[in-house]
């Protein structure tokens, strides 16, 4: 397809990014450690650790790995723990050492965790020991030797032992466990401090991270992302974002969790370039102490996922936040609500602007000039060193306006999933492309329009219907907080639409919702039948699963 996009990059943007600038994210790690050795790199509960401190930290780290546990590079390390400083210190010491990052949700079930440790061959784990009791069920099964437990409030003085006590004995949040021969984080760290760290020549062939993708369509998989990939799309990333923003001196807010892809690279990686201030929420479900968090910094970047951005103008004491330092707001992961974007614009002064990418892809690969005064119900503008291609069922490219499978090359697409050549194959097409699943459109400025996921379209009587447009219009009903659009089998049309709805407003009933929609949607994509619910099943990171709707009893 004809790189047409090119010509809506906002000025300073190039067509394609240095790649190989640096040699792998140690090296660029490194760099900005010595550009900004005093900088505050990470906020969390209060403490600052600058990033003379998590370069010292995470050598430590690495040390530990290299001499006390004398692991050869390559190594699996896994990481199961939500936003504290633990996680970027053990993170950028397992790949200083040479090792190879599994992350892995805390959230998991001890089916996932055991299938995810087991098909990478993690040797290590570091795990918060809230979630200590699920390793413990599934280590047996896995080939994990060497555990490391450690407490939210290990790094935080005095203040973290009271944090600790109020966890674990008042609100009770860490269930009982054994782990005979673990070790606790500040030994580990004690123990390579003894010796110094092992330089190891990485290269940007080498593997990174083994990246599980969610496994809402099946068996998670595992996508091996090499210091390559990841190092291109940061650079793409930068190159994106570089016109707003002025090294050294951003304060970048955290919420979604850090082994998640989308913050992984976005907020952790990109911003360690920029010299930038990370502020990590471990815990931004708690939407009143997170806003209060806020509170206390003038930050510049906030990034998130569109129920994420929906549950802060919902609570009360946002929009008495002060946001004039705020450039930036972005959201990805889900699709973004035109209603949620106008809110925010309104509340915050800032566009909310939408970016597109998937974990095969580290993840980036389209992102909305950070420019543009308003939602512009696009993802954005396929970034730098990027090409897409829009195809058909039989694998011919579809003209500009015309709705097929998004597919993407570039260096941030991934090597392939590990062992699993098979499913490699089927995603990866001959000349190259990565097929995301994604039914999209460009228009004639270039700018892509996501339409839906191709498995979560409707089937209505021959007629497609897609979940995102429904969900759009539902939102934007008065009373409405959260919905999801499912189908559901129907003897007259194949299939129906479904709606799932959390309100806002006691008083919204279906009459309500039927006549919105009626004013809003062709009949065929009107919701037949429509639920009321107090929440929606979410991921990790806030996006609605559509599967467990469809497996749900009604309530």
């Amino acid at each position: 397809m004809e790189k047409l996009w090119l010509r809506s990059y906002p000025p300073g943007i190039p067509a394609e990014v240095d790649v190989n600038e640096f040699s792998s994210l140690g090296d660029l790690f490194e760099r900005s450690v010595k550009r900004w050795p005093e900088r505050t790199a990470y906020i969390n509960m209060g403490r600052h650790l600058s990033y003379r401190q998590l370069d010292e930290y995470s050598a430590q780290f690495a040390s530990w790995l290299q001499t006390t546990l004398q692991l050869p590079r390559g190594v699996r390390v896994a990481l199961m723990m939500p936003n504290v400083l633990q996680y970027p210190i053990s993170m950028f010491g397992a790949l200083r050492g040479g090792y190879t990052v599994v992350n892995c949700n805390p959230l998991y079930t001890p089916r996932e965790l055991s299938h995810q440790l087991r098909d990478s061959g993690a040797d290590v784990i570091v795990v918060l020991e809230n979630f200590a009791h699920t390793l413990q069920e599934v280590i047996a099964q896995t080939q994990i030797k060497h555990v490391v437990v450690t407490r939210i409030g290990e790094l935080l003085g005095a203040k973290g032992v009271l944090i600790d006590l109020v966890v674990r004995y008042v609100k009770r949040r860490v269930p009982a466990w054994s782990l005979p021969g673990c070790v606790s984080f500040r030994a580990a760290l004690k123990a390579g401090a003894r010796q110094p760290m092992q330089p190891v020549d990485v290269r940007q062939d080498d593997l990174a991270y083994l990246q599980y993708t969610g496994g809402t369509t099946g068996v998670a998989k595992g996508a091996m992302l090499t210091h390559g990939n990841l190092i291109a799309n940061l650079q793409q990333a930068h190159a994106w974002i570089k016109p707003c923003i002025d090294e050294g001196s951003e304060v970048v807010i955290t919420a979604l969790p850090l082994y998640h892809i989308f913050s992984l690279t976005a907020n952790c990686l990109t911003f360690i370039k920029f010299g930038a201030s990370n502020v990590l929420i471990t815990n931004p479900r708690d939407i009143p102490g997170f806003v209060k968090e806020l509170g206390r910094h003038r930050f510049t970047v906030i990034t998130g996922v569109n129920t994420l951005f929906n549950a802060l103008l919902n609570d009360p004491g946002f929009a008495a936040l002060d946001f004039s330092s705020l450039k930036c707001s972005l959201g990805g992961g889900m699709a973004v609500q035109q209603v949620v974007a106008e809110r925010w614009k309104q509340v915050t002064g800032v566009t909310l602007g939408e970016a597109y990418g998937l974990t095969e892809a580290s993840p980036a690969v389209c992102i909305n000039p950070l420019d543009q005064a308003e939602f512009n119900h696009s993802i954005g503008l396929p970034i730098p060193s990027t090409d897409i291609s829009i195809r058909a069922e039989d694998g011919s490219e579809l003209a500009v306006g015309q709705a097929g499978e998004l597919c993407v090359r570039g260096p941030q697409v991934m090597r392939g999933y590990y062992r699993a050549p098979e499913e490699t194959a089927k995603v990866m097409t001959a000349d190259g492309f990565l097929r995301t699943g994604d039914i999209a459109i460009v228009d004639q400025q270039g700018f892509v329009h996501l339409v839906d996921r191709k498995k979560d379209m409707i089937l209505v009587s021959g007629f497609n219907v897609y979940p995102n447009e429904v969900e759009d219009v539902v939102a934007a009903c008065p009373g409405v907080r959260e919905v999801a659009a499912i189908g559901v089998p129907d003897e007259r049309t194949g299939e129906a639409v479904k709606i799932f709805v959390v309100k806002s407003d006691a008083a919204l009933d279906e009459a309500a919702l039927n006549a919105h929609c009626k004013a809003n949607l062709a009949a065929y994509k009107r919701p037949r039948l429509i639920e009321f619910r107090q929440d929606l099943p979410k991921t990790n990171v806030g996006k609605i699963l559509r599967r467990a709707l469809r497996e749900l009893p009604a309530e």
